[in-house]
């Protein structure tokens, strides 16, 4: 017990639960949109955050957690209680914030695209957790010096199975773009072994 208390894919999941209650409430109340990232982002700041552990239904909350707990419990073995949830936070709102921004950008100039979109969910973040493994796995290190790919080359190969991996687990409704991004900024950090701690990223470290 005192294991899973200290485990961060628990926690997650923990405070995912505690905020869908808190969604629960504040529909009640009437503040719906209290808890969604949309433009403009300043608008409501807190939402970069509050974003990635919010959830539309029970249905959507239930496959981010399932994917979290296979995910997370891997990649924490990885790294410290810190720089998961760091990590975790931190690609989930990048995901977020590029999924909003993009749509906003391009939304205006495409026909039947909508200009503005309300992002929830933590599938930017839990992607970037598989984009990790993906990343930083020992398949990938041998492959990647075996044939000695230039970082560009690497850059131009994360973009690939991002976008691959993206499209083939697309579903209606789907934020596409934060996919793509979590997974991409993933698989980037698992290059660069961002979230192993002290002296184990330096023996890690990719020398191609």
């Amino acid at each position: 017990m005192r294991t899973l208390r200290r485990s961060p894919t628990v926690v997650t999941l923990a405070l995912v639960l505690a905020v869908f209650a808190c969604q629960q409430v504040a529909g009640l109340l009437g503040w719906r949109g209290l808890f969604a990232l949309s433009n403009p982002l300043l608008a409501q700041p807190w939402t970069v955050v509050t974003s990635v552990y919010a959830h539309a239904d029970v249905a959507h909350l239930v496959a981010n957690a399932l994917a979290l707990a296979l995910g997370g419990l891997l990649v924490e073995r990885l790294t410290t209680r810190v720089r998961f949830h760091a990590f975790f936070a931190g690609v989930g709102a990048l995901a977020g914030v590029t999924q909003v921004a993009v749509v906003g950008l391009v939304g205006p100039l495409v026909p039947g695209m909508p200009a503005q979109v309300a992002v929830l969910g933590a599938s930017g973040a839990v992607l970037g957790l598989y984009g990790y493994l993906l990343g930083a796995n020992r398949l990938t290190e041998m492959l990647v010096a075996g044939i000695e790919l230039a970082p560009r080359v690497q850059l131009a190969l994360g973009i690939v199975l991002a976008a691959a991996i993206t499209l083939l687990t697309a579903n209606p409704g789907a934020a596409l773009i934060a996919h793509f991004t979590g997974l991409l900024v993933g698989f980037l950090a698992g290059r660069g072994h961002l979230l192993a701690p002290g002296e184990r990223a330096q023996v890690q470290r990719p020398t191609a």
